[in-house]
């Protein structure tokens, strides 16, 4: 109850909720220490998440058939947990283990071709077939035809709303055929409908659990790529399908190859570059209501992260700037800095473009929630 009060209260996103913990040892002392913590950044009358909401919360995932999985428990997916800014609670509803399963992550584009939703649907297969479970985004296009196609081997759709809530609509029964052999997934509290600010926090999960991602059809500016850009922050092999040059909708996935991407043909060419990576180590197990040991092993120390937070804000500006142009600006590398960006992003510091663009909210439109 306590972690799901601290990860749902004001300003806290999954970076600030390990910091707290850190810093004060466990969720009930953070939670004590939240309003004084918000005094000092300038809010006033802060307070935490109210005890009945967390309690509404919970009856509405044990009402959609869900259940809650924290970090550190046995069930909490092992590679996810690796990542600098993963999900202290996720929601799940379906019947696959999420422990011992190789994942391999199929993203591409909602409006796809033919010939790209007959590519996706074959590397599924290929994929299911070599025990690998196909993990992606339920969205239209290439999205959904691999999930059908893993049907029956298995697959993980991640939510960028509630798990009980099925966005796109169309995809319904799909979701209810998932349920039977696979797994949704989401961050988000039951009930939530699914925004635009949700959807890149989705792509990190589909990439943070999966071995690696392979990319059937993107165009040059879409979230197929930022699914891509997680992936090598979090240190996953990213693979790609090529397609003619004259297809827009095959821009970017041209672009990840020639910046270094594995071409990919079939589902052959997916196994043979999975074939070196090293199985993960297993994650710590603890009970629910455990104190992790501290952030995970990516996140800037706690002193550091201030002084990061306060560069960044100073490179930034109402105008936008591209996500990477920053990057390369502050000298760090790309997986210390995105998990402060989007947790700038929370605080109502910092707007999130499309295109990969940032820009400074003035202090006058910041939103406290």
């Amino acid at each position: 109850m306590a972690w799901l009060r601290l990860i749902r209260s004001r300003r806290v996103g999954c970076s600030t909720f390990f910091r707290l913990m850190g810093e004060h040892g466990s969720a009930q002392a953070a939670l004590a220490a939240l309003p004084k913590v918000a005094r000092a950044a300038g809010v006033q009358d802060y307070t935490p998440c109210p005890v009945d909401l967390a309690q509404r919360e919970l009856a509405m995932g044990r009402k959609a058939g869900a259940r809650l999985i924290a970090f550190g428990m046995e069930d909490y997916p092992a590679r996810l947990s690796e990542i600098s800014d993963p999900p202290p609670l996720i929601w799940v509803k379906g019947r696959l283990p999420l422990r011992g399963q190789r994942q391999v992550a199929l993203v591409g584009a909602r409006n796809a071709s033919s010939l790209g939703t007959r590519m996706a649907r074959g590397l599924a297969q290929g994929l299911g077939a070599a025990g690998l479970i196909c993990t992606s985004g339920l969205a239209r296009g290439i999205d959904t035809a691999a999930h059908h196609a893993a049907l029956e081997t298995g697959t993980i759709a991640v939510m960028a709303g509630g798990v009980d809530v099925i966005y796109p609509a169309e995809n319904a029964g799909l979701a209810a055929q998932i349920i039977e052999t696979g797994l949704l997934i989401s961050e988000q509290p039951p009930g939530t409908t699914p925004q635009s600010r949700h959807f890149p926090r989705r792509n990190r999960i589909i990439s943070g659990m999966a071995e690696a991602v392979v990319v059937v059809e993107a165009a040059a500016k879409s979230g197929s790529l930022i699914t891509a850009r997680n992936a090598l922050d979090q240190g996953r092999e990213v693979l790609a399908i090529p397609g003619h040059p004259m297809d827009a909708r095959a821009s970017g996935c041209n672009m990840l190859i020639r910046d270094g991407a594995t071409l990919v043909r079939s589902a052959a060419d997916v196994i043979e570059a999975l074939v070196p990576m090293a199985t993960p180590a297993p994650a710590r197990v603890t009970q629910a209501v455990d104190i992790p040991a501290g952030p995970p092993r990516r996140t800037p120390r706690v002193s550091d992260i201030p002084k990061l937070h306060a560069a960044i804000l100073a490179r930034l500006g109402p105008s936008p700037v591209a996500e990477d142009q920053l990057i390369r600006d502050l000298d760090l590398p790309a997986r210390k800095v995105t998990p402060e960006l989007v947790s700038l992003e929370l605080e109502g510091r910092i707007a999130r473009q499309t295109g990969g663009m940032v820009a400074l909210i003035p202090p006058a439109g910041r939103r406290l929630s």
